[in-house]
């Protein structure tokens, strides 16, 4: 596999560069142009289509994707892009950013995780187009964006009623891929197996680098969250000279496992805990008390390491998971980054990208 980090570059300055080839579609070198990608018909005969923006530099270099809502209910993303977007840096690409705010367009109307068929598209790739609904969008996905790409960055939330600490998730054995997740600049990189069927497998099975940004709740904008997914884009396009200047050196937490804390019981659970706090052995994480208080039980941690998840919602059964902690190596280093992350937070220091990263001459 090549090195993500270092792409080759071809010819720095190419007057012939090629258009861009896409759904039967050509986008011209220095443009951009949305792109309806056919999927299928309703019940009622209304055409459902997958909307992608193509944004294709006058100079050649690697195609990255960004895609969003792959679970329909998770929404940051979506934001995330269109910000992205936005930005007037993209006059200025070297390569090709194709942006797919919206992949699940099902769940998205639905604001359901799952298709109509109820399978999961993120355990659907790389597709099959005769098979089920959700095989058909992940082959359409996949065939049309993934596989027409060099890189990727899929964005993601937590499930509903639970959050996550922003978050990169990637196969830090890959060649390079700690590196480039470093480019991010999320508080934690969590290295994450690739499971069957995920978007992140069949991409890297085409030699395609991809890694997912985690933050968040389901149906919800979280604005740290997507500060920090819009920022974090435009510096792994910097890293991978898409775009100017190379990003500032940073050092998030790098996790190699976690662990969740499940409740022992059901009942009504309270806790004070935020995303990002460190927690020790065996450290009380909060109590899970009957609706009369008559009887209280303590939630504890295992080992200890840094919250990166937790339940939002009070209201518990017995094995439900509830608290998401990662083990980190150093942690008196892992709680000075995340102190620093929550100091962000609570001074409301601007971190839209381009009041971070002002506009520098290619």
């Amino acid at each position: 596999m090549p090195n993500p980090i270092k792409p080759k570059r071809e010819a720095a300055d190419n007057l012939s560069r090629q258009a861009f080839e896409i759904g039967g579609q050509s986008v011209l070198p220095g443009t951009k142009q949305t792109i309806q990608l056919p999927m299928s018909l309703l019940s009622t005969h209304t055409p459902m289509t997958i909307p992608v923006q193509v944004v294709h530099g006058k100079k050649d270099g690697p195609r990255l994707f960004v895609s969003a809502a792959i679970h329909g209910d998770e929404l940051n993303g979506v934001e995330i892009i269109r910000r992205v977007l936005k930005s007037p840096r993209l006059t200025r690409l070297r390569g090709t950013l194709i942006a797919v705010p919206i992949v699940n367009v099902f769940g998205f109307i639905s604001q359901s995780r799952y298709l109509p068929d109820r399978r999961d598209l993120n355990r659907s790739f790389p597709g099959n187009p005769k098979g089920s609904l959700t095989a058909q969008l992940a082959h359409v996905f996949f065939k049309e964006v993934v596989s027409r790409c060099t890189h990727g960055i899929d964005l993601h939330t937590g499930a509903i009623h639970r959050t996550n600490l922003p978050q990169i998730r990637a196969n830090l054995d890959g060649p390079g891929m700690e590196e480039l997740a470093q480019a991010f600049a999320a508080p934690l990189v969590l290295h994450s197996n690739l499971r069957d069927g995920s978007l992140r497998l069949a991409a890297t099975e085409k030699d395609i680098p991809t890694m997912l940004y985690e933050a968040g709740e389901a149906l919800r904008f979280d604005e740290l969250s997507i500060r920090v997914g819009v920022r974090g884009i435009i510096r792994v396009m910097q890293a991978l000279e898409m775009l100017t200047p190379p990003p500032s050196p940073h050092k998030s937490i790098v996790s190699r496992s976690s662990y969740w804390v499940r409740a022992p019981t059901g009942g009504i659970l309270r806790t004070r805990l935020r995303n990002g706090v460190l927690i020790k052995t065996n450290e009380r994480l909060g109590t899970i008390a009957d609706p009369f208080g008559e009887s209280e039980t303590t939630v504890s941690s295992g080992e200890a390491g840094i919250l990166i998840g937790r339940a939002n919602l009070p209201v518990v059964n017995q094995g439900d998971a509830i608290f998401h902690i990662a083990h980190v190596h150093d942690a008196t280093s892992a709680e000075k980054v995340v102190e620093g992350f929550h100091e962000q937070l609570d001074q409301n220091i601007d971190v839209e990208v381009e009041a971070l990263l002002p506009p520098h001459s290619p």
